[in-house]
């Protein structure tokens, strides 16, 4: 357990005294740096993806060429060659269509499906038939008659229409830039009028015997190349305001258009094929087809030809996507891409320069000979035949020519032209500016890309982005939003309040000033919710807060201190009707309010907790975001404090996000839920939010989860959530939607959760048994299946990582997964009921996945059987005993343990559950050596339980190497694998039988400490209390006496009074929690005098100076009122921060602070010894700790800011008095007490009224309750036992029946592939079982890898346009912005 002294001490030590200047100082709370070595990985991963678009354009753009040059009539190949490469061409074109109805389908059938419009399904699917018609046209008829440098050059006529309408409709940036679309369209033209006038200069000068048919061919060439054009015709219409609603429209059903074009496209290749083959020229011999085994080089050339052409295209649309979501556009997609013509013309100028004289006629200068002796050469043994034939195209060109050799020059003019025409007309690819983990339908219009023309299809593709006007929405920019972190505390220690203190003071640091710009276009506050805030004061019976929140105050001032050097600026205490808050200004100026709950007044636990700040944040803001009026305004503008921001309107603080949402939807409204011991960097957020920013179905988002502490049980659980994340998490993912985000790091989209049947059956009271273990048991769980339920995705981010505290202690973990376990069943069964309907709605759940999920169920469901028969496997291996005998012996314990369960208390369940999981990890750790040891005595692994043991061991290991982050941890996930191993009797068991058995049990079970609490009972009976340790696990052994004894009630009743001020528990003794130690002179010394009668003491002994400093303001009402019991305390911790001794110090750091960025160091620093002075002198006579009061404060102010002004006078810089005013007013302002206004007031009476009232049910009522709850129980063990039972009996039987009997007889193979002669006899049930897990692995291992793959884009993304940290400069007051449309500047 967490150490209480600890928390004690931290507790005592945290108020700053003049003799205690030292304070803590939480790890991570220094500024995060972009570390070089990320720089260095992002610009080396942009190359690699650079090399690896550009590789893979030139060799499909090379092997497409090679395919046409190799079935042109004028080839030396065989007709029956040449028949068979045209079919590879007529495969290449149909290659990308087939995948593209794959997706579509999939998409279709298991996704969603919108009905389409016909007219518009009709007008696409006319459009993509003239372009496959073309595209068959050029690549089929047209390419084969030309030669492979006309070929190569040709292709850049695609871009004509794109230009063409990029003129008509003007789509440029600047008015100038529509110099780029019309030089591309004169180049274009003046690239085909060159086509023309070189093979007229070809056929007068007769080279090559060409013939005036040519010409035809030319103007079919043009014609087709005006239908490819055509395929793009979205691009510049999307970035228009034409045709928008159609666009629109095409979006919803473009799965099944794609669906029916990529068919239409299909049939459109082979009839062009067909028609023009067999119709027309008549070259198709249906009989060649036949190859024999002398036709094995002709195949492999073809299909070795094909399968680079259809791979690599594929590859270079994939690593085009990659490259512009990495952010490296220029270096990483638009170069390579326009680069691909270059590369492929240079590359075969190189292999034919370096193997030319593998050809006989390379002794020949002329090139007239040279092609001449050609055709004379062997084709197939001693010539290459690429290598010729490609050369043999060459000698088609002017080169070849007797008679004039220049024209040459107007062919490669037409390909500088043909270059240069299609480069500027997609020169706003090199300008584009992307998002991180941008979208790729907002990358590319189509999905679908041209395999022929890989290159200009990936440039004409990507996404035109015009500027919108002021009032249409684009897509295309990052819109701002609003982050609301809220955290729920539940009895957590000071160290663990640290965490997350200092987690959301991180991400304050990170924001910066809420008044400016950030990168990441985001504002965001910080809620705290504590539970079980109040006690009630014993002696007094006045309602104070209790030691919990005292921590907590503690640890807001240290962690502001360890950021700023100085106390808080500006604080306030409100009352409210479910307790109080406090509010404060973060050192950036963004908000921390801490939300304190009174159990009488409002209901306690978290899923109450969330459904407080999601009708307070998503409701009641939501309502004052609709009603700015009620938004309240600050009726003293006087006051530095109130951020001018907006002319004549003075908001305070607090309200600024209020106002700023009125600009952000609910779409952009994020919740990010918390626990109160979560640790987390500003990067997680981030990432997480990236994930809801770029996909509107997202309503949800989780990162990694990484459990924190000491122990074996945190070592099991390392392991245990490694695992989960890695494969389980990721396999969710990817397949369909993560079904549970855990409530301690979720990021929740506001208007997902404001969805119907989502937040207004969440506030659902259980009253049935089964809604008690579904609602109440996993809150997280459940409303991610109500999100579900209804359409939304919840989504996994591997690079968010996020740390928590885990259970240390064997009971504590019991008692955790006792809740767990049954509400995840009850979740996932809820779900799979709901299967086809949630199949209906949510279009990332598809009867596959259901499938699937149903799947993982049973093998959950049958995890007692299978540890069960794990176990006797064990017994077989290390005690030699018969199959029968060894199921025998492995049931007894578990049946042992089910009776114990019924018939025992929890406590003693737990600890027998902890003996029997150290008898089994003995008995898991000597059969993991018996089966290393039976494969080393049979000299092989290739048995179904070494190949499977070998293999996950494997497997996991790969898994683990996958995830860099984890490699610090490599070798300790090691030893928590080993861990893991020897503990799954105890966690896949024990744990479930413990967990159904007491299901009727819906007490929260962990932190249920009652530190502080004033009425609390005490064991007066206790005889014994002594505390043990067997193995790792501590318990606590307690006897106790029904018999009053007076005696034993005073010694108990004096024992309790003495350690009421510092831990004071109700039910940590009944559940064996460990007692810290407590030094008895401090315990009698607090009894005299308990903590809150001090702060009383002290609050009633300055309350002159409290209320005066608090009363500064006369126009605000609210310091008129009386205030409640818990008030005055609390106000009075913050009031420390006027003694001398901190003003002193915050004096010196305000002036700092408030100078910083000014280029005045010598000013700033005269400032603060001159005021110093001055402070000095004035308080000369107060002691260093005493609270100033009222009119000390006025005099103080009033020296401070003439000496000040003075200074800044004599140094010529009055520009600066504004500022150092400023500082010296906050340095004295004192803690406010505020009202909620009239609004808000009302919304907390009617939202406690509706939803939160304190339960208080009836005996009758619980009776009932638990009489379902066990009835319930009973049906789950029974159904449990009964689908184990039948597992374990049909082994049994098949066991006793005789391996010779019914058994599958697998040949045992040794390691280097021989077979050994013997012959392995498995169960068929067991093979089936064990095939069964694997192949779940397996598939959630693809899933891994793939989710690795996105995983790395994402971060390299963020880390290209992550925040540097700097030193914030204020603005000026009138200065804000509120619409964001920033973008990153790609690579």
């Amino acid at each position: 357990m967490r150490s209480k002294v600890n928390q004690c001490m931290c507790v005592d030590v945290c108020p700053r005294d003049t003799w205690d200047p030292f304070q803590l100082n939480p790890i991570g709370a220094e500024k995060e740096s972009k570390r070089r070595c990320f720089q260095l990985c992002q610009y080396l991963v942009a190359v690699i993806v650079g090399l690896a678009v550009l590789t893979s354009a030139v060799v499909a753009k090379g092997s497409l060429l090679v395919l046409s040059t190799m079935s042109s009539p004028t080839s030396m190949r065989s007709p029956k060659e040449k028949q068979f490469y045209m079919l590879m061409l007529v495969f290449c074109l149909v290659c990308p269509n087939v995948l593209v109805f794959l997706k579509s389908l999939w998409r279709c059938a298991f996704k969603s499906f919108v009905q389409p419009n016909m007219k518009t399904m009709s007008f696409v699917c006319a459009i993509e038939c003239l372009v496959s018609l073309g595209t068959s046209i050029l690549v089929l008829v047209v390419m084969p008659q030309f030669d492979v440098l006309t070929n190569l050059f040709i292709s850049g006529g695609v871009c004509i229409v794109s230009a063409i309408l990029q003129i008509i409709y003007k789509l440029q940036r600047d008015t100038w830039k529509i110099l780029f679309p019309i030089c591309s369209l004169i180049l274009t033209v003046a690239g085909y009028c060159l086509l023309g006038v070189d093979y007229y200069v070809r056929v007068s000068s007769y080279v090559d015997r060409q013939s005036a048919d040519c010409y035809v061919y030319i103007g079919i060439g043009i014609f087709s190349s005006l239908l490819i054009s055509l395929c793009w015709w979205e691009n510049p219409l999307q970035a228009t305001n034409r045709m928008q609603e159609k666009l629109s429209e095409l979006d919803g059903f473009r799965d099944f258009v794609f669906v029916i074009t990529s068919i239409l496209r299909i049939i459109v290749i082979g009839a062009v094929y067909l028609f023009y083959h067999v119709l027309i020229e008549k070259s198709i011999i249906w009989s060649d087809f036949n190859l024999q085994n002398d036709d094995w080089e002709l195949l492999q050339i073809g299909l070795v030809l094909f399968f680079l052409q259809a791979f690599c295209s594929a590859a270079c649309h994939w690593f085009g996507v990659v490259a512009c979501k990495i952010h490296a556009v220029r270096m990483g997609f638009a170069l390579p891409v326009c680069c691909t013509g270059p590369a492929v013309l240079l590359l075969g100028l190189i292999l034919f320069l370096t193997q030319v004289k593998q050809l006989d006629g390379a002794r020949d200068m002329n090139i007239t000979e040279f092609c001449e002796n050609l055709a004379y050469l062997s084709t197939k043994n001693t010539t290459p035949v690429v290598l010729l034939e490609i050369t043999r195209s060459i000698c088609q060109t002017s080169l070849n020519s007797y008679y004039l050799q220049w024209p040459f020059s107007m062919l490669a003019l037409e390909g500088v032209c043909m270059w240069s025409g299609f480069v500027t007309c997609t020169y706003y690819v090199w300008k584009i500016k992307v998002q991180r983990i941008e979208r790729t339908s907002q990358l590319f219009v189509r999905r679908l890309y041209e395999s022929a023309f890989i290159d200009l299809s990936l440039l004409l593709n990507t996404k035109m982005k015009v500027p919108r006007a002021k009032n249409q929405d684009s897509q295309d920019d990052i819109q701002n939003c609003v982050i609301y972190l809220c955290a729920t505390m539940w009895h957590e220690t000071y160290d663990e309040m640290l965490k997350i203190l200092t987690s959301m003071f991180r991400l304050d640091r990170y924001r910066g000033d809420p008044k400016e710009e950030h990168k990441d276009c985001f504002n965001f506050e910080c809620h705290i919710y504590v539970d079980d805030a109040f006690m009630t004061e014993k002696h007094t019976g006045k309602r104070l807060v209790n030691s919990y929140v005292t921590d907590l105050i503690h640890v807001v001032i240290e962690v502001y201190r360890v950021f700023t050097n100085k106390e808080p600026d500006e604080v306030s205490i409100s009352e409210t009707p479910y307790g109080g808050r406090l509010m404060f200004v973060m050192p950036e100026g963004n908000m921390l309010y801490v939300h304190l709950k009174d159990k009488e007044l409002i209901r306690n636990k978290k899923r109450w907790s969330q459904i407080m700040y999601m009708y307070y944040l998503l409701g009641w803001k939501g309502y004052i975001v609709k009603n700015p009026q009620k938004i309240t305004r600050q009726n003293n503008p006087c006051r530095d404090s109130m951020i001018s921001m907006y002319g004549e309107i003075y908001m305070m603080p607090q309200y600024d996000n209020d106002y700023k949402r009125r600009f952000i939807s609910d779409d952009n409204t994020y919740i990010l839920a918390l626990d109160g011991d979560t640790d987390f960097q500003p990067k997680a957020v981030i990432l997480l939010v990236d994930r809801l920013r770029m996909y509107q179905n997202v309503g949800a988002a989780c990162g990694r989860i990484h459990p924190t502490g000491m122990g074996p049980m945190v070592w099991y659980q390392k392991f245990e959530y490694a695992v989960g994340h890695w494969l389980q998490k990721t396999a969710e993912h990817v397949f369909g939607s993560v079904l549970c985000s855990p409530g301690c790091f979720s990021l929740f989209r506001g208007s997902a959760l404001m969805d119907d049947n989502v937040l207004k059956r969440y506030t659902t009271t259980a009253t049935r048994a089964s809604e008690y273990v579904q609602y109440d048991q996993g809150e997280d769980r459940w409303l991610c299946t109500l999100l579900l339920q209804q359409g939304w995705r919840v989504e996994y981010n591997a690079a968010s990582d996020a740390y928590t505290n885990s259970p240390e202690e064997f009971k504590e973990f019991y008692n955790q997964r006792r809740r767990w376990g049954p509400s995840t069943l009850a979740n996932t069964l809820d779900l799979l009921h709901s299967g086809p309907e949630t199949v209906k709605r949510n279009s990332s759940i598809s009867r596959l996945y259901i499938f699937y999920q149903m799947f993982t169920v049973g093998s959950s469901i049958l995890g007692p059987a299978s540890v069960t028969l794990m176990i006797a496997g064990a017994f077989q291996f290390v005690f030699k005993l018969a199959g029968t005998i060894s199921i025998i012996v492995a049931s007894i314990p578990p049946v042992f343990y089910i009776i114990i369960c019924f018939v025992a208390k929890p406590n003693t369940q737990i600890t027998i559950a902890a003996i029997m999981s150290v008898l089994y990890a003995f008995l898991m750790t000597a059969s993991l050596f018996s089966i290393i040891g039976d494969m080393v005595i049979q000299g092989t692994f290739l048995t179904p339980t070494g190949l499977f043991l070998v293999s996950m061991a494997i497997m996991y290991a790969v898994t683990a190497i996958l995830h860099p982050e984890e490699w610090v941890l490599l070798y300790r996930m090691i030893i928590y694998g080993l861990m893991y191993f020897i503990c799954i009797p105890s966690g896949y068991l024990l744990l479930t039988i413990y967990s159904l058995v007491n299901m009727h049990i819906v007490s929260w079970g962990t932190r249920e400490s009652n530190k502080g609490e004033g009425e609390v009972k005490k064991n007066q009976n206790l005889l014994c209390d002594k505390n043990c340790r067997l193995c790792c696990w501590d318990m606590k052994i307690q006897v106790t006496q029904e018999t009053e004894h007076l005696m034993l009630r005073q010694i108990t009743g004096q024992t309790a009074q003495q350690a009421l001020p510092l831990t004071i528990t109700n039910q940590a003794a009944a559940e064996m929690e460990p007692q810290a130690k407590v030094d008895s002179t401090k315990a009698v010394e607090g009894a005299k005098e308990p903590p809150t009668d001090k702060l009383n003491k002290k609050a009633e002994k300055g309350n002159d100076a409290a209320s005066s400093s608090s009363g500064s303001d006369e126009d605000e009402k609210t310091e008129e009122l009386p205030a409640k019991d818990w008030v005055q305390p609390v106000k009075e911790e913050f009031l420390k921060k006027l003694t001398y001794a901190n003003m002193k110090r915050n004096l010196q750091e305000q002036i700092r602070y408030t100078l910083r960025n000014k280029n005045e160091d010598d000013v700033c620093e005269e400032l603060v010894l001159m005021l110093t002075d001055t402070l000095n002198q004035e308080l000369s006579a107060v002691g260093p700790e005493d609270v100033l009061s009222e009119s000390q404060l006025e005099e103080l102010e009033y020296a401070l800011e003439e000496h000040a002004r003075r200074i800044l006078k004599t140094s010529h810089v009055m520009k600066l008095h504004k500022r150092v005013t400023s500082a010296i007013k906050k340095t004295l302002t004192a803690p406010q007490v505020q009202k909620l206004d009239e609004g808000e007031q009302d919304f907390w009476n009617k939202l406690l009224e509706r939803y939160l009232t304190p339960i208080k049910e009836s005996k009758a009522h619980l009776e009932e309750v638990t009489k379902e709850l066990k009835s319930l129980r009973n049906k789950g063990v029974f159904l449990y036992f009964i689908i184990n039972v039948l597992w374990v009996v049909a082994t049994f039987f098949l066991q006793a029946i005789g391996n010779d009997v019914i058994s599958i007889k697998i040949p045992k193979y040794f390691p280097n592939g021989t077979e050994s002669g013997e012959i392995l006899k498995v169960e068929p049930l067991s093979l089936m079982f064990l095939l069964s897990f694997a192949v779940l692995l397996l598939i959630q291992f693809l899933a891994m890898l793939y989710h690795r793959v996105y995983t790395l884009i994402h971060v390299v993304s963020y880390r290209s346009s992550e925040k540097a940290y700097k030193q914030r400069d204020d603005v000026s007051n009138n200065t804000q912005t509120h619409t964001h449309t920033h973008t990153h500047t790609p690579i």
